[in-house]
């Protein structure tokens, strides 16, 4: 199946989860998280869930990250909707963040990370296939700045669905993830 069609129908599908079942897959997913061995993650580039999207509480994966390595370094992406590029940002406790015309929360551009400092990628998502290839949203800003990342950077997508067979129209810029996880399971790509 495709993208454009995957992305029509898993849009759906999260909206169709009760809010109540959202937050018991959250906390399922959250202890799927909590089985990797995080010891040499020293920054993470995160992203905040869309309003309205029912996407997965990447929040509550990051905040056990903040509380499980001690110095972690959290970035949070600010997109350039004219360059189709995206940049990612250092944020604190007193960082302010904007929502921008997609609907996207995100912080001030400040002087932005280098892609290669950048040790695990949480990576937003409708559903990926059994090789690790996700559906986002459609702009390929992910896939573009993926391809700027060390090859040994961690890319983890979180999915309240199994992986589907097979995308039907990757293309060669497509960027697999590492991992997607699921409230029932890890699948490693």
């Amino acid at each position: 199946m495709t993208k454009d069609a995957l992305r029509k129908i898993y849009k759906a599908k999260r909206k169709e989860l009760d809010g109540h079942d959202r937050l018991r897959m959250d906390d399922l997913m959250l202890i799927q998280f909590q089985q990797f061995d995080f010891s040499s993650i020293q920054t993470l580039l995160t992203y905040w869930p869309i309003s309205g999207q029912a996407e997965p509480n990447t929040h509550l994966f990051s905040g056990y990250l903040r509380h499980m390595v001690p110095g972690l370094n959290i970035a949070y992406p600010v997109s350039d909707q004219e360059t189709g590029t995206m940049t990612a940002h250092l944020i604190d406790e007193d960082t302010v963040y904007t929502v921008n015309n997609w609907g996207i929360t995100e912080p001030p551009a400040t002087a932005p990370l280098q892609p290669t400092d950048i040790d695990l990628i949480f990576v937003p998502m409708l559903i990926c296939d059994v090789q690790g290839y996700r559906v986002g949203y459609g702009k390929g800003f992910y896939d573009r700045y993926l391809q700027q990342c060390r090859t040994d950077a961690i890319t983890i997508g979180f999915s309240y669905f199994d992986p589907i067979p097979l995308l039907t129209d990757t293309h060669e810029f497509d960027v697999p993830l590492n991992y997607c996880i699921t409230p029932n399971e890890v699948y490693e790509f």
